[in-house]
């Protein structure tokens, strides 16, 4: 269950720069002084999270035209956690998922916590 506080951080605009479905949710902002005092918000580095157990995915083989958030909305019911799905195979591009019609690629399951 999702703590009071936390909702309600959730709805103030800008006291969370990225929503709770983003990967980036729990990473650390930093901030960036330049010479004349201006502060620059950044996000931290950010690991990759390491592939899940192949017990926690189901394989999927890449159909002509699909893309990553055709794959997010398919499995994950919802299109914005296509990022999921590419951290939970490896590579550098979220594009690569889907170029290549016929590949395999790995889903994790709803609730493994990829992010």
């Amino acid at each position: 269950m999702i703590e009071p506080f936390q909702t309600a951080m959730d709805r103030i605009p800008g006291a969370r720069p990225y929503p709770r479905s983003s990967r980036y949710y729990e990473t650390e902002i930093g901030i960036h002084r330049l010479p004349d005092g201006t502060e620059v918000r950044y996000t931290k580095r950010r690991l990759l999270p390491p592939l899940p157990d192949p017990d926690d995915v189901t394989t999927h083989t890449v159909s002509e035209g699909e893309r990553p958030d055709h794959l997010g909305q398919r499995y994950l019911r919802d299109p914005e956690q296509w990022w999921r799905i590419a951290s939970a195979n490896p590579v550098l591009n979220p594009r690569e998922l889907t170029a290549e019609p016929g590949r395999q690629i790995d889903i994790p399951e709803e609730g493994t916590g990829l992010g």
